[in-house]
């Protein structure tokens, strides 16, 4: 039988005909009914991942994982034949386990084909020379420009959805005969009200139908990328909607729709400017994960000795209990080690070896056992399901989930291999620390005293964000309120490039902004205009818009992650048409449609420079500031070289330049009125007689002072006197006049800035400005 694999987006499942003289591949979509029992009775399944491929990848080489039980014992009683062409068999590979073999194939000469692998085994004792398995493989072509992928950028906003929690536009999927967890009574389709036990941490049944219903409403908000939580199986038998308990890495999950299903919302979102990022686990995998019937090898997972899941014909049942922060493995079972999720132990030069093994190797949970990156073929699955499912789904942008936790080693080869079959691609890591220097650890370009190099463009501003939380409740003093979170940016000296950081207001793993400010609007929307203001790439949680809420202290996951309003049968309220919402739900609702919809068309708050103010008095201003006119690459050689020779990171900050585009944002935490005396700010605001209010659409005179009526944000489009701005483009040929470039030179902006850092300590401008012309030239 021929399968057509062009249209098989799952792991190849081919189910064995025990007793025939040859095995015909049939394909199906489910894998082992429960991975965790014993199966040894049962006709045995027969997997091939990935399920195909693509001709012309920029890496030519292909693994192939094969799985079955009726592959012989002996390695060497294995013959693998291609019948194709171009394509060459380079080696096979074995572990202790027999069951499985990998398959190393050349593609380099390959076209777009279907071919096939015959699979035989050579025992002399072999009463017929008939293949085992005669497996048709397909090569598919590649998309048009899928190496010239654009990923997320400082352009961008991102805007964070869990699925189950989103919209349920497809009912029919939301139990599964094949899962483990069903949407049971509890469910808010059976509810009126979320007060029966579990209903915060069971399945609600969104699904992808549900984004894909409502992604005109997202188009309209401003946001420009999604991050969608784990949409793949997470068969488990409890707390399985959140998605990170992955099961199978090459299967959606059904209760939220189909591979193609996926494939097909990215392919809608991308033709109303919306690109996709899909969330990445490669640090563990779910419990009930099938290969914990049968581990590919002894050291496939860290810790494993600990546990009795190494190819035994019976297993215990490691599904999670109800009670998830406490749930533990049944008494007949050895437990694991945890990690210690002390993050530190990868980068300190006096820590123990056995404190960083806790760290790396520890599971997160007993359902999450630990994956062992260090072995070279799992690692090669990994990287390889990574680029699967960008080439697959037609990717923006990857989030990689618990980034620290996976062997380091591993996370430098994975972050090279994506980037380089995609060069203009991102990838954001999680490292959930407060501390700057733990996080600039991991970013491309940083220079590490240990020699640790990473391919890794941006990871998540852990730091900022816990800072501008505290920043807004404190009261304003000498050392306490705006001035910390001012003195948190001077950080950014530690980054290799801190432009291209992930700043948010939110996430599936932290309280309510709207809540941790006290519910105080003033505030909340002095930290929405911080984080889409930033020199920061922005991302906001699904529902912040609408003022969702939760719990102030502690982790409340299932409520944090609580429906979004509107996205199912029995809402109250509908946040989509409006319905239903309260007047501050209305308004907040529309300050951020106003202000994602400006930061779309402005140059300054995508990519320009930043330029702030010692907050004095309750009051802090910053401001982003972008050329409107590219410089020459001899301009900005004299630029680098002046700075230095001045000692000042600023004196070349596009602030300082007439003719930029400027935004000035003015933070006030005063309740009663305050004037604004504007002549601290006369060197950005030069001779700009007004300013335009963006989100009330007023003109604010800047020949006087500004009153500030109460607390809140005010966020101004200066406008330059056009004389002067004619002026300074006449005279773009001196270099007294030629500021830093911003977005005309590269798509990571804030390579030009950390030039100039480099170039301060360095000295040396001629290097500094051949590196910035490199740096643009790869972007």
């Amino acid at each position: 039988m021929i399968l057509n694999l062009r249209n098989l987006t799952t792991s190849l499942v081919i189910m064995l005909s025990l007793g025939a003289s040859a095995h015909t591949a049939q394909a199906s979509s489910s894998s082992l009914s429960s991975p965790l029992q014993d199966t040894s009775s049962q006709p045995q399944d027969l997997k091939l991942e990935p399920a195909f491929w693509w001709a012309g990848m920029h890496n030519p080489e292909l693994q192939l994982m094969l799985y079955s039980r009726e592959l012989p014992s002996l390695p060497q009683q294995l013959k693998v034949d291609i019948q194709g062409q171009g394509i060459t068999l380079k080696s096979l590979e074995h572990t202790d386990n027999p069951h499985y073999l990998f398959i190393n194939l050349d593609l380099s000469q390959a076209a777009p084909q279907t071919f096939e692998l015959v699979i035989s085994n050579t025992d002399s004792a072999s009463k017929t020379n008939t293949p085992l398995y005669r497996l048709p493989y397909t090569l598919q072509a590649r998309v048009k420009g899928s190496r010239e992928r654009q990923g997320f950028s400082n352009k961008d906003v991102i805007y964070l959805i869990t699925p189950d929690r989103f919209a349920n536009s497809d009912t029919s999927n939301d139990n599964q005969a094949d899962m483990l967890e069903q949407v049971a009574a509890n469910s808010p389709s059976n509810l009126s009200h979320p007060s029966t036990p579990y209903y915060h941490d069971a399945r609600h049944g969104g699904d992808i139908a549900g984004i894909s219903q409502h992604l005109a409403y997202l188009a309209k908000l401003g946001v420009t990328q999604l991050w969608i939580n784990p949409l793949l199986e997470n068969n488990q038998a409890q707390y399985s909607y959140h998605g990170y308990s992955i099961t199978n890495l090459y299967r959606v999950d059904p209760r939220f729709g189909s591979n193609e299903e996926y494939k097909a919302l990215v392919a809608k979102a991308n033709k109303l400017g919306l690109g996709v990022i899909k969330d990445v686990v490669v640090n563990h995998i779910g419990s009930n994960h099938w290969w914990l019937n049968d581990l590919p090898s002894q050291d496939w997972l860290n810790d494993a000795t600990k546990t009795p899941l190494n190819n035994h014909e019976s297993k215990p049942d490691l599904t999670q209990s109800a009670d998830t922060k406490s749930s533990t493995i049944k008494s007949s079972v050895t437990s694991p080690r945890f990690t210690s999720h002390r993050r530190t132990t990868v980068q300190d030069p006096y820590a123990a070896a056995q404190d960083h093994s806790d760290f790396v190797d520890g599971w997160f949970t007993d359902t999450m056992p630990d994956l062992n990156q260090s072995n070279p073929k799992l690692a090669t699955y990994l990287i390889q399901n990574s680029i699967w499912w960008v080439e697959y789904a037609g990717l923006s942008g990857i989030r990689e989930d618990t980034y620290s936790y996976a062997d380091k080693g591993f996370l430098a080869k994975w972050s090279k291999a994506v980037m380089a079959e995609y060069p203009n691609f991102n990838i954001v890591g999680e490292e959930w620390t407060a501390n700057p220097i733990t996080v600039s650890y991991w970013q491309k370009g940083k220079i590490n005293a240990d020699g640790y190099t990473s391919d890794l463009p941006s990871l998540m501003d852990f730091p900022l964000y816990e800072k501008l939380i505290a920043s807004l409740n404190e009261p304003e003093t000498w050392d306490t309120g705006f001035i910390k979170l001012y003195e948190m940016l001077a950080n950014d000296v530690v980054y290799a490039d801190p432009s291209q950081l992930v700043l948010f207001e939110g996430n599936h793993d932290t309280n309510r902004i709207f809540s941790l400010v006290k519910e105080n609007i003033d505030l909340y929307k002095m930290a929405l205009t911080y984080v889409l203001t930033a020199k920061r790439i922005p991302q906001l949680f699904y529902g912040t818009e609408v003022l969702m809420t939760s719990p102030t202290e502690g982790r409340h996951d299932g409520v944090v992650r609580s429906d979004f309003p509107g996205g199912f049968a029995n809402s109250a309220t509908n946040a989509f048409t409006g319905q239903g919402l309260s007047e501050s739900q209305r308004q907040t609702q529309q300050f951020v449609r106003t202000l994602l919809n400006y930061r779309k068309q402005s140059p300054a708050l995508q990519s320009g420079d930043l330029l702030h103010f010692v907050p004095q008095d309750g009051v802090y201003v910053q401001f982003r500031c972008a050329l409107n006119a590219p410089l020459s690459a001899e301009q900005k050689a004299e630029a680098l070289k002046s700075l230095i020779q001045n000692n000042s990171l600023t004196q070349h900050n596009a602030c300082t330049q007439p003719s930029a585009d400027k935004v000035m944002v003015i933070y006030n935490k005063n309740d009663k009125a305050v004037t604004l005396d504007i002549n601290r700010f006369a060197s950005v605001l030069g001779d700009s007689g007004a300013a335009a209010d963006i989100i009330s659409g007023k003109t604010v005179s800047l020949n006087q002072a500004i009153t500030l009526p109460h607390a809140g944000v005010t966020i101004l489009e200066l406008k330059p006197n056009s004389k002067s701005k004619s002026k300074t483009k006449s005279k773009t040929k001196s270099p007294q006049n030629a500021g830093l470039p911003s977005r005309q030179d590269s798509m990571y902006p804030g390579n030009q800035t950390n030039a100039l850092t480099r170039a301060h300590t360095n000295n040396s401008a001629n290097n500094l400005a051949k590196h910035s012309t490199q740096k643009g030239t790869q972007s």
